[in-house]
């Protein structure tokens, strides 16, 4: 567990600035009137506290860039999921209002859960560069299925549109941390070998269009949609890639699998239920 322990500090650093930008950003991206979804981003583009979330945003991406350098996917994005955690009670300050006594409850249930999932876990390093035939196979099924969302949401208008926008912004953010790992893997070889590195433009092309399509989300008007779709999305790709495609894996006995089972549906519930509440509050 010592040698976890820099790259869990690093994730939940990551995780308080990934709330903080969240927080500013949904309140920026709600402000938008419906009149200019078309054009959401270079609506919030002109909004002070739009580009003060992005600022902390970016401070958050890198410190989970640090941890991934350090950590496996399989601990570093299950601790990220307290962002929830740590949204609370900013965005109750920022809403002024009261904490409900079941959003501790599910934040207590959240903490318990990632705790036993990297305690009990262990999770174990696996390869860092995934290799080009996974790649190809990643893209086969997963660029298909992600078009048929945004296609669906296109057509569906309201809770839909939210729900698939954040269902496909969540999974490329789970597959930009599976490009950040390798990124962070070739930055030891010099700035020459990452500009010439094809991960790292594949990064910069998956990174915005997760980052436009989480606006637009956040815009579509249902943040308890659209935030507990991206936020459980993100963490369950990233991890299901770093176990297919890197070979990571939780170094656990059998006896304890159910245990580990029963933690990562407790943690999915939680961070829907916290989520929904965090879109309650956007929307009030």
């Amino acid at each position: 567990m010592p040698h976890h322990l820099l790259p869990i500090c690093l994730a939940l650093l990551s995780a308080l600035c990934i709330a903080v930008g969240a927080v500013v950003r949904q309140r920026a991206a709600a402000a938008v009137p419906v009149s200019e979804v078309a054009d959401v981003m270079s609506t919030v583009a002109r909004q002070p506290a739009w580009w003060l979330g992005i600022t902390v945003g970016v401070a958050g991406y890198a410190f989970q860039a640090a941890a991934l350098a350090r950590g496996s996917l399989l601990l570093v994005q299950p601790l990220l999921v307290l962002s929830l955690l740590f949204a609370l009670p900013i965005g109750a300050w920022y809403g002024d209002r009261m904490i409900k006594p079941r959003e501790w409850a599910w934040a207590a249930t959240l903490t318990v859960a990632v705790a036993i999932l990297v305690v009990v876990g262990d999770p174990r390093h696996g390869a860092e560069h995934a290799e080009a035939l996974h790649w190809a196979l990643v893209a086969a099924f997963g660029v298909p299925a992600l078009g048929a969302c945004l296609l669906a949401a296109r057509a569906w208008p309201g809770h839909r549109r939210a729900l698939l926008l954040g269902v496909v912004a969540g999974a490329l953010f789970g597959v930009a941390a599976v490009l950040t790992k390798g990124v962070m893997a070739t930055a030891r070889h010099g700035g020459l070998a990452v500009l010439l590195s094809p991960e790292t433009w594949a990064l910069v092309v998956v990174g915005v269009a997760a980052l436009c399509l989480q606006q637009s989300a956040y815009q579509a008007g249902d943040l308890q949609a659209s935030l507990p779709a991206s936020t459980v999305a993100e963490p369950v790709v990233a991890s299901m890639l770093g176990f297919l495609v890197l070979g990571e894996y939780l170094d656990v006995d059998k006896e304890l699998t159910a245990l580990l089972l029963a933690a990562l549906v407790a943690m999915v519930v939680a961070a829907v239920a916290l989520a929904r509440g965090t879109g309650e509050a956007a929307l009030a």
